[in-house]
């Protein structure tokens, strides 16, 4: 069976809340994830999404009741209005980036920064945030942050993002099995049960 390739970026409360059913699945069943960061601006173009501050009031105000509501089913501490956001993920997408072009398994770290916007006040475009967090998971953090900055990651990134458009992600996070894309936290329950299926992947053509 095939991995589950997870596009997310770091500064959405939807790629935060699912992060952690997410791994419990994989695990259940036994299953690498492909950690894929992506510029999500790149895929709105696409998908027709706008951020959030564009949207109708009566979407923005559902989204702030959608978090509460999640992060509640969820077990999950959240800020839905955080001090640090909106904010610029790419240095954060970026490490995880270097983490794995040095060998490293992000999904801890990946943790740790939602929680960091989401939970904990902190501003994850402050490379002295992830160092600090990189530190906790054993990681040498002035070598993930030099490789992070390198145009490589970024590079990486932009094909991660041209990949999840491919894949018809309409945003994040989008978790793509067989071909069969999975978009939204709330759907990482769907991927459970065509998991536990075995079933063939569905397709719109």
């Amino acid at each position: 069976m095939s991995a589950i390739d997870y596009y997310f970026t770091s500064a959405s409360p939807f790629s935060y809340l699912g992060h952690q059913p997410l791994r419990a699945v994989a695990r259940k069943h036994g299953l690498e994830i492909n950690v894929k960061p992506v510029s999500l601006p790149g895929i709105w173009q696409v998908s027709g999404a706008l951020p959030p501050a564009q949207r109708p009031p009566v979407r923005q105000r559902l989204r702030l009741v959608e978090l509460q509501r999640i992060a509640d089913y969820r077990g999950m501490p959240i800020n839905v209005k955080p001090k640090h956001w909106p904010v610029d993920p790419t240095l954060a997408d970026r490490s995880v980036i270097a983490l794995q072009q040095l060998g490293g398994d992000p999904l801890s770290y990946m943790e740790r920064v939602f929680a960091a916007l989401w939970a904990n006040e902190e501003d994850i475009a402050d490379e002295q945030v992830l160092a600090k967090y990189l530190a906790r998971e054993g990681f040498d953090a002035e070598a993930v942050l030099a490789a992070a900055r390198q145009p490589e990651a970024a590079e990486i990134r932009q094909r991660n993002t041209e990949e999840a458009i491919t894949a018809d992600a309409v945003g994040v996070p989008t978790y793509v099995l067989n071909g069969e894309a999975f978009f939204g936290q709330d759907r990482v329950e769907y991927l459970d049960h065509a998991l536990a299926k075995g079933r063939a992947a569905f397709k719109a053509d």
